[in-house]
C-alpha cells in the first residue's frame, strides 16, 4: 500500500538513475504528473507516457542521467516568500544550484517562478 506517491516516484527515479537505467515504470496519479511535467521542464527527464495497466495506470519515464539527488520533502512545511532562501540551505547543496518543488495557489512550479510571482505555498520535493 502507498502512502506517499510523491516519495514512491522519485525514490524510483533517483535509484534507476543511480543504476543507469535509461527507463522505469512510476505509480500514476494527478500529482505525480504535474511533478514529472516539471521535472521534464526542467531537463531531467526526456518524456514519459501513461500505460493503463487496469490497476490504476503507471508512468514510463526516460530518464536522462541526470539526477544526482531527490526526494519528497515531508511534513509539507508553508513556506512564505521570504522563507525559501531557509528551504534552500536546507535542503539543496549550494546556493542557485538545485530546485524545490513547492504546491501553490497556482498550481506546481519551482521556488524561483514562485518567488518571481510572489507566491507562498507548501514544499512538495527538492531536486539537483
Amino acid at each position: 500500500m502507498r502512502h506517499d506517491i510523491v516519495s514512491d516516484v522519485l525514490s524510483a527515479l533517483k535509484n534507476a538513475d543511480a543504476v543507469g537505467k535509461r527507463e522505469v515504470v512510476v505509480p500514476f496519479s494527478k500529482l505525480a504528473k504535474e511533478v514529472l511535467l516539471l521535472l521534464q521542464k526542467m531537463g531531467f527527464v526526456n518524456n514519459f507516457e501513461e500505460i493503463d495497466n487496469k490497476k490504476g495506470g503507471v508512468f514510463k519515464v526516460e530518464l536522462k542521467g541526470e539526477i544526482n539527488n531527490c526526494g519528497s520533502i515531508r511534513p509539507r512545511y508553508a513556506v512564505r516568500i521570504k522563507e525559501f532562501e531557509k528551504y534552500e540551505r536546507r535542503y539543496l547543496p549550494a546556493a542557485g544550484f538545485g530546485h524545490l518543488i513547492v504546491s501553490t495557489s497556482k498550481g506546481l512550479m519551482v521556488q524561483e517562478d514562485a518567488r518571481e510571482k510572489g507566491l507562498g505555498g507548501r514544499l512538495i520535493a527538492f531536486i539537483y
